[in-house]
């Protein structure tokens, strides 16, 4: 099939882009990457989809593909069947994205790429992998107020169909209300926790790591639409990879603060994030979090650590002496933390594509600790859940090459009316236990709200 060049047609901008997505919410394969406007001015970009003529669905070692024509199975790298099924298509649009690879990839999708001890449970119930190709997008400029329909290979009937949809806002109700039907509960008593904190320092000790990520997982049985869900906590916990998947056996509702990866024209970027304190309500407490954080020496520490993983994850795909970092401890705020983050940058090499940059890093460095490899064995040995998407990514690559990729935390997964997230942080020698413990609670905390206010 020979692709023609991407066209566009301006339609009109509304200022909450989840408004124009409900219309297509409750469909399968339905994706929106939300930058949360008009609760949040972080970020700028909203882009969101539905039928992609592709998907690439991986569950073990096998990858189910499945196209307009065809239905066929893989045991090839998921990584690279999605370059073969996404077509390289340069375009002078300046839109970030022009059509392409949309979905999730789980943080035991790394199984694929490193041998990892089998001990956690795996209570996940969906897929390690889903992507689609899609060759139409709505893309939304905040900073600009447009609005764009983007499309490749789209036919004349479809095209004005879909101008025609997304032109007008359509009042819609929840096909069935969302409630939880129990509060969320932990995997990890207090106790628990404070012994496999233990182990870590033990590990910490004995130097097989620098920093250990550890993570309590939540969970609630719940029914009803996840999209009405998924619109009280972008309202509550407002950030600038916010998203919202509804694929099958799966609906994820994702509020993280995290850039993994970013491409543009060849230039890459990684921003991670390492050290938190909670929000306060007075302007004068608030700020001195602010100033505890900036002057920590173990947060700064601890940052600095995965700023040196990262940078050499990047030197694997980046051009020789390319990889810099332009900013190093600066404080993003959210609605309930306030985080560190540093931010990388590299230029990719000639002979890279995206996905192979993603592969080299993926999952993220700052979820893990380091060195990596051994600190996600420890992981696997003390958790005593997998993690499924928590702390994988959600991401889009475009025909254009174009990408871009977040870490899943504050997200929310749903699949057999099961709803649950995590929450943890990184040890390291100096930790203490208390504050680690309490920590992740901090970070639960918007998410707990969401969930308490549709508690049955």
């Amino acid at each position: 099939m020979s692709l023609l060049a991407p066209r566009l047609h301006a339609l009109p901008y509304f200022n909450d882009s989840a408004k124009l997505f409900a219309i297509i919410a409750d469909q399968s394969w339905a994706i929106f990457l939300d930058s949360a406007s008009p609760y949040s001015q972080q970020g700028r970009y909203d882009i969101f989809a539905c039928d992609p003529r592709c998907t690439l669905v991986t569950e073990g070692q096998v990858t189910t593909i499945t196209t307009e024509n065809n239905h066929c199975t893989s045991i090839e790298s998921p990584f690279e069947l999605i370059k073969q099924y996404l077509p390289n298509l340069k375009s002078s649009l300046e839109l970030p994205f022009n059509g392409g690879a949309l979905g999730y990839f789980s943080y035991d999708l790394t199984r694929r790429l490193e041998k990892l001890p089998d001990l956690a449970k795996d209570a996940e119930d969906m897929p390690d992998m889903a992507v689609g190709i899609y060759y139409w997008a709505v893309v939304v400029d905040h900073h600009q107020q447009q609005s764009w329909l983007v499309g490749v290979d789209i036919d004349e009937h479809c095209w004005q169909q879909l101008i025609k949809k997304f032109s007008v806002i359509q009042q819609s109700k929840p096909a069935k209300k969302f409630k939880i039907l129990q509060s969320p509960h932990s995997n990890m008593s207090k106790t628990f926790y404070s012994q496999a904190f233990d182990k870590i320092k033990y590990y910490l000790t004995e130097g097989d790591c620098y920093q250990i990520n550890l993570t309590q997982r939540f969970e609630s049985p719940c029914e009803g639409d996840s999209w009405e869900a998924y619109q009280t906590l972008r309202q509550l916990n407002p950030a600038p990879f916010c998203a919202y998947l509804n694929f099958p056996k799966v609906q994820i509702l994702s509020s993280s603060p995290e850039r993994f990866l970013k491409i543009k024209a060849r230039a890459v970027e990684t921003k991670p994030i390492k050290g938190t304190r909670p929000r306060k309500k007075s302007t004068k407490e608030d700020q001195q979090q602010i100033t505890e954080l900036l002057n920590s020496e173990k947060d700064r520490a601890e940052n600095l650590m995965i700023v040196d993983l990262l940078r050499n994850d990047l030197s694997k795909s980046c051009e020789a002496g390319s990889v810099k970092v332009p900013s190093l401890f600066s404080v993003e705020s959210y609605a309930t933390v306030h985080h560190l983050v540093s931010t990388v940058k590299g230029v990719l090499a000639k002979n890279q594509q995206p996905l192979d940059l993603f592969k080299r890093c993926f999952p993220g460095g700052s979820i893990t600790g380091a060195p990596k490899i051994r600190a996600m064995e420890i992981i696997e040995e003390l958790e005593p859940n997998r993690r499924g998407l928590y702390c994988g990514s959600i991401a889009y690559i475009g025909f254009n090459g174009n990408m871009d990729s977040s870490i899943t935390i504050r997200t929310l997964v749903n699949s057999n009316n099961i709803i649950r997230f995590w929450a943890g942080g990184g040890i390291v020698n100096d930790s203490v236990m208390e504050e680690e413990y309490q920590e992740s609670f901090d970070k639960a905390a918007a998410m707990l709200a969401m969930l308490d206010q549709f508690n049955a």
